[in-house]
């Protein structure tokens, strides 16, 4: 089993490599703290993980704090605990020094997840749900920009983005608003082609990957990674059938428009075109 396991990671490293080297002309670049402030750090078994939303992460970084002795199982960590607690150091809090000699001796990984997945993953959490900071400031630009006759209720919460009007925001090259990590590139978030990543998971075949990675830092037997969905637990998890729901919302030229937005992580990562 570890066999196979070893040669799926050497056939994803070889694609993203030669990904980068066909189109990537910045192999040669600085790594700079900007580079590197998706990076959570544990030191204790020497492990660099790179945050991609939506793609397991919360339930890594409970496993970087079990690994790193602040709690004792991953079941005891609250949503809350996990992303504003501040317990996990990031890569780019460390001078030069620190950043290059982590990066040049400890296990370097990400996780990533099928691009459309990933994106009504983000919209289907930020946008369907109560949310005190998406609807405010993501929500009203979208509406007031997008929405022909606007209701004043809609105008003035930001509630009820639709999912087309979403797209038109995210294609739009004058975005009313910036870009947000939960829909940005794992391309940008990450730098795969400045930063040698020793292991690359997927969403899709997360259990298999994640434990396989925790043998390979040699992990403690017991822990796992936590199969629990994090938020709105209620919810079915978003899917390769959900997702085709939400782009039938699409005409044909906003489909492939968002393709050609994903296209770098769609070939960097070997998902095949929807």
């Amino acid at each position: 089993k570890w066999k196979s396991l070893y040669q799926i990671q050497r056939e994803r490293k070889r694609i993203m490599r030669e990904t980068c080297s066909k189109y990537k002309s910045n192999n040669r670049r600085i790594i700079t703290p900007y580079h590197v402030s998706r990076i959570f750090v544990e030191d204790k078994y020497r492990v660099l993980y790179c945050e991609v939303p939506k793609a397991g992460c919360s339930n890594w970084k409970r496993v970087l704090m079990v690994l790193n002795g602040l709690a004792s199982s991953t079941k005891d960590i609250q949503h809350n605990t996990v992303h504003y607690g501040n317990y996990l150091k990031r890569l780019d809090g460390f001078d030069h020094k620190g950043i290059y000699h982590r990066l040049n001796t400890y296990t370097k990984m990400l996780f990533i997840r099928e691009p459309f997945e990933k994106l009504v993953s983000a919209f289907r959490d930020k946008f369907e749900h109560p949310n005190n900071y998406y609807h405010p400031v993501f929500g009203k630009a979208i509406i007031s920009r997008y929405r022909v006759n606007a209701t004043k209720e809609a105008l003035r919460t930001g509630s009820g983005v639709k999912f087309k009007e979403f797209i038109q925001y995210l294609l739009d090259v004058h975005r009313p608003v910036g870009m947000d990590i939960h829909w940005d590139h794992v391309n940008r978030l990450c730098s795969p082609c400045l930063i040698d990543y020793d292991f690359v998971g997927k969403f899709e075949s997360m259990e298999e990957d994640a434990n396989f990675f925790l043998h390979l830092i040699g992990a403690p037997q017991n822990l796992t990674f936590p199969k629990f969905k994090d938020r709105h637990s209620n919810e079915e998890r978003t899917t390769t059938k959900i997702t085709q729901q939400y782009f039938a919302e699409l005409s044909p030229s906003q489909r492939q428009q968002s393709y050609d937005f994903y296209y770098m992580d769609y070939l960097m990562f070997n998902y095949s075109k929807p």
